[in-house]
């Protein structure tokens, strides 16, 4: 392509390469959901092709940094967040940056549009994989470096930090199995979430290991709130041969189910063994306390800010995804078949 007098390559380039207006590129690159998908592509496209690199981009990016990174959470009332922000937020002060965090459960889709086209953060954290605004490969483009935390989405191609949820979640089935159990339910997240997704497979497999067809293979699925254990231990216990045992895939999950249990006359672990996943604070403190995995929540944080802040600073990443290591916590709200704990 021939360039222009001053040899940079212009948004002109790109329209005339792309076959639109510099008005449709400008749309494109700043306000995307104001184009189509296909105008979209093909303007993305044209930039590749040109070398183009958006000039409100540029003129930020000679500007001083702004120190500044965007921790994007799924539900801020979920306290299964804290550890995870506490560790950002420690990790982040030491190294001289500020942490702003959103809430995509009650935010606008704007507020993070203006935040991330006007470049007033350095980076982004995504503590889950459901936004409110795109990050596929064409957009990734043109948005600041972004780690993802605590989720593993491969189709992204993002930088994680994260659990083996599968091998977890196999793990914690096979303890029920070793205490004697045959008839193992679940209690799962919405249909769909990578995360959840990675845990009904480990829960799958190890059924499977040990011969258990898949119509006996119960599980439920919800939205991860109290309401979602409650029902879904009404659900599983009325069933023709119900559970001994149900693993539910969150900590608030197994609370519903804890409380509902206890409702219906059952006791916990004599009747039912109750698992968890998460280890939040609560899980220590409940009657009977939790048995659950635990994800390294703050170190979660810590390395997932480190992390992005290599990549801020244009280091060379060794490795793009960091496994951490869980860890099954037993407490007293498992036990064999009909065994009854003690209070004390």
């Amino acid at each position: 392509m021939e360039q222009n007098k001053t040899g940079m390559i212009t948004m002109k380039d790109v329209a005339i390469k792309a076959g639109v207006s510099t008005a449709t590129v400008s749309r494109a690159l700043m306000n995307p959901e104001k184009v189509s998908t296909q105008t979209r592509r093909k303007v993305q496209l044209a930039v590749t092709a040109v070398g183009y690199e958006p000039q409100p981009l540029t003129r930020q990016a000679k500007r001083s940094e702004t120190r500044t990174i965007l921790a994007v959470v799924p539900d801020i009332c979920d306290g299964f967040f804290s550890e995870i922000l506490r560790g950002i937020e420690e990790t982040a002060s030491d190294e001289g940056y500020l942490v702003l965090v959103v809430d995509c459960a009650h935010q606008h889709k704007k507020n993070f549009t203006d935040l991330l086209i006007t470049r007033q953060v350095d980076g982004m954290l995504l503590l889950g994989a459901n936004l409110p605004f795109s990050i596929g490969k064409a957009e990734q483009q043109n948005l600041p470096p972004m780690v993802m935390v605590n989720e593993f989405v491969p189709e992204l191609e993002l930088p994680t930090v994260h659990i083996d949820n599968l091998t977890a979640a196999y793990e914690a089935v096979e303890y029920l199995f070793k205490l004697g159990h045959q008839r193992i339910a679940c209690i799962s997240g919405p249909e769909g979430t990578p995360l959840f997704e990675y845990r009904v497979q480990g829960f799958i497999q190890a059924m499977r290991r040990h011969s258990i067809p898949p119509a006996e293979q119960g599980i439920f699925r919800g939205d991860i709130n109290f309401r979602t254990g409650a029902n879904g231990l009404n659900t599983l216990i009325s069933r023709p041969n119900p559970p001994t045992a149900i693993f539910c895939h969150s900590d608030i999950i197994a609370f519903g189910a804890l409380s509902q249990a206890k409702s219906n006359g059952l006791n916990v672990p004599g009747d039912l063994s109750l698992i968890g996943f998460d280890d939040i604070t609560l899980a220590q403190f409940c009657d009977p306390p939790l048995t659950t995995v635990a994800q390294p929540r703050y170190q979660i944080g810590c390395d997932a800010m480190l992390l992005l802040l290599r990549q801020v600073r244009q280091h060379a990443l060794i490795n793009s995804s960091l496994l951490l290591e869980s860890k099954l916590i037993i407490r007293r709200s498992t036990a064999m078949p009909g065994v009854r704990h003690s209070r004390f």
